[in-house]
């Protein structure tokens, strides 16, 4: 299959778009978590949620769980007798492959492609999570030969899937946080950080690569320190015309300030085909969760990965859940207000089985259950 660069074309100008992610899916992709910089205890517990959250997946949707040679077997032993589970062996760095993996554009003929974005380990040498990355920087393209699709490559744009998401009707959600930032597109285009130059050329992009039509712009993220902001964090659509947005009424919890600001600027907000959004609320746990000094004790050290801390509050956000065919699977943290996530979420998504999965061990990587997943739509 072939490479598209910008040069030839971009996805809008063929007629592709990302579809959202509450339309049908062919599979949902997983990573094998293994660092033992990143992951507490050897990356057992770790290895132990993400298994448990591929097989409620795939209680809706096929699971492709790709893995590194050294853990092939190990994981196919994990997921022996799992119906719609299939271990694929695929070298990467680390698990994130909403961010590192392809992001899926279909067209009106029933066509699939991929879009391979620049990765650099969330800001590269400026303010970058580990080093190296150059595996995790060619999962899209593998992605899309096991596959068998073709894929664009666009020059100069460093995105991760998670600083995005879409309506599937001409609208991208996204941060200044993150994109604006000095480590992302602005360290290789020549463009000053947080400038209106950046933010047009990005948006440029961004209608060019997921085929929409207007970008709205959330100020902040609520993890500065790991992903600069992503907005799978703080807010989504859930339908056209309608998003939810992370909550809280405690002024004093750490994310306060962001959940209300993402809140006001969605509700003073239209989408790309004129509707005001409906903006549903989510709440966030009731106690901000930190990682433990005894899991920190098990944590590698390693001069190119940024060390885990116990003193900082993990990013702990019921948001961070993914939608995939019928069912809706949503972090669960052991804390009081993992019940009301799931009741608020099957209000706002009556048609499908809202699940829990227990995922502390997941956020103790940094990210959650949408973080380690990349939905590939359907073209049926």
């Amino acid at each position: 299959m072939k490479v598209i660069p910008e040069s030839v074309s971009n996805p809008a100008a063929d007629g592709f778009h990302m579809p959202a992610e509450f339309e049908p899916q062919d599979r949902v992709w997983m990573l094998w978590p293994r660092r033992t910089d990143t992951w507490s205890f050897g990356a057992k517990p770790a290895q132990a949620q993400y298994a448990q959250i591929a097989r409620t997946i795939a209680r809706f949707t096929p699971v492709y769980v790709c893995v590194n040679e050294p853990d092939f077997k190990n994981a196919q032993a994990v997921f022996d007798g799992v119906d719609n589970v299939q271990v694929v062996e695929l070298t990467s760095d680390d698990a994130w492959i909403r961010d590192t993996g392809a992001t899926f554009v279909v067209n009106g003929a029933g066509e699939l492609r991929a879009v391979d974005w620049h990765f650099n380990a969330y800001g590269g040498l400026y303010d970058g999570l580990y080093f190296p990355w150059d595996k995790d920087d060619e999962i899209a393209s593998k992605m899309a030969g096991i596959v068998g699709c073709d894929r664009y490559r666009p020059e100069e744009f460093i995105l991760e899937g998670g600083s995005i998401h879409v309506d599937g009707e001409g609208t991208c959600l996204t941060t200044d946080m993150c994109l604006l930032s000095p480590g992302r597109s602005a360290s290789v285009n020549g463009l000053e950080p947080w400038s209106e130059e950046l933010r047009a050329w990005c948006e440029e992009k961004l209608r060019a690569y997921l085929g929409v039509e207007k970008v709205i712009w959330v100020k902040d993220g609520i993890d500065p320190e790991e992903t600069n902001g992503h907005i799978d964090d703080v807010a989504c659509f859930v339908r056209p015309g309608e998003v939810v947005v992370i909550d809280t009424d405690d002024e004093d919890y750490p994310f306060y300030k962001e959940a209300k600001a993402a809140q006001a600027i969605l509700a003073a907000t239209t989408d790309a085909r004129g509707r005001t959004l409906k903006v549903h609320t989510l709440c966030l746990p009731k106690k901000p969760l930190y990682m433990t000094q005894e899991a920190c004790d098990t944590i590698d050290v390693d001069e190119n990965a940024e060390p885990r801390v116990a003193d900082e509050p993990l990013i702990a956000s019921y948001l961070n859940y993914l939608v995939t065919n019928k069912g809706v699977i949503v972090p669960q943290y052991g804390d009081e207000n993992d019940a009301l996530a799931i009741e608020q979420l099957q209000a706002i998504y009556p048609d499908r089985e809202v699940v829990g999965c227990q995922s502390w061990e997941v956020v103790y990587g940094g990210g959650n259950i949408h973080c380690i997943t990349q939905q590939q739509p359907s073209v049926a």
